[in-house]
């Protein structure tokens, strides 16, 4: 096993970063209509960004609670199971896609919305697929069982 962890596409935070700006330049340069009930629109972007960077707070938290590397670019040294990973293999990720998602409400961009979902299979096949890969050769039997019993997204 070498020093370093799975061989991802990208970090996901780079890549939920660049759907996100992908979606803001390309609202800039050919908007789409704004949100009907722009204030609602606002406020439940706002509650799904504070959601997800809760998401991702607690998976920081567990990770290192077990004393283990959050980047998926460095190699772990324990499989986190507890807090949300025992009801999501990715409860980071489904923060991110919450962060960017809420961004693209909140700041009234149809096109952030869109290039989320680019950006979710860019995550999905570029990213999940090769941790799990990296995952069961690193934990065996111990990640075959907590692939079974815990859903990859909820």
């Amino acid at each position: 096993m070498s020093r370093s962890g799975p061989p991802v596409l990208a970090p996901p935070p780079f890549i939920f970063l660049a759907a996100l700006a992908a979606g803001l330049g390309l609202q800039a340069r050919r908007p789409l209509p704004p949100f009907p009930h722009r204030p609602a629109a606002r406020l439940l972007g706002g509650c799904l960004v504070l959601s997800g960077l809760a998401l991702s707070g607690a998976v920081v938290y567990h990770f290192r609670k077990v004393d283990t590397p959050v980047s998926p670019l460095r190699e772990p040294r324990r499989l986190v199971r507890s807090g949300p990973y025992r009801f999501s293999r990715n409860p980071d990720y489904a923060g991110q896609a919450l962060v960017t998602g809420g961004l693209g409400l909140a700041l009234g961009s149809g096109w952030v919305l869109l290039m989320l979902v680019p950006g979710m299979l860019l995550v999905r096949y570029g990213v999940i697929a090769r941790e799990e890969q990296y995952l069961e050769a690193r934990f065996g039997e111990e990640y075959r069982r907590y692939r079974r019993d815990v859903r990859r997204w909820v």
